[in-house]
């Protein structure tokens, strides 16, 4: 079984990810690695050149080819968009949404310019966050909120989430 973290950008799907991996004895994937290695660009350059909707495109290609097993699989913020590759991560293993408020992200985040963070319809943060959280919450298995928290205690967190969840 995998654990396949999904959350905001700056929720530190990457970060806690390779710690938790560390903790399981797991491998750790980070997507958006994957994205860049398939297309030879960074995620902002890939966004800036393609655009959002083909970006999308290849994010949920990309991860709809994912097939690692007993790995701690990082996830791009807007993987969430992909249907068909939210379905493939959930027959790998558990997916746990990492909560984080706006407020949180906001201060968290800093300059996103190079992040490569999809903005749908050039909206805001805000019309992001709003539209994106449903999205995780429809396809978590776990939910565990992140907010002012170390990483040692937001590890902790998750690995009695997943005990309980089985």
């Amino acid at each position: 079984m995998s654990v396949i973290l999904i959350g905001m950008p700056s929720c530190g799907k990457s970060t806690l990810g390779v710690l938790l991996a560390k903790q399981l004895g797991y491998r750790f994937m980070d997507t958006d690695l994957l994205i860049q290695e398939s297309e030879g660009k960074l995620l902002h350059e890939i966004i800036s050149e393609k655009g959002i909707d083909e970006f999308i495109r290849i994010e949920e290609r990309v991860n709809s080819s994912v097939t690692e097993t007993n790995a701690v699989i990082a996830t791009g913020g807007s993987v969430i968009y992909g249907d068909k590759a939210m379905q493939n991560l959930k027959k790998l293993g558990k997916v746990v949404y990492l909560e984080l408020s706006y407020e949180e992200m906001c201060s968290r985040l800093g300059d996103y310019s190079h992040r490569g963070v999809v903005m749908p319809g050039g909206g805001t943060l805000a019309d992001m966050y709003a539209q994106r959280k449903p999205l995780y919450e429809k396809y978590a298995d776990i939910t565990v909120n992140v907010c002012k928290a170390s990483l040692t205690e937001n590890i902790v967190k998750i690995c009695t989430a997943l005990e309980e969840k089985g």
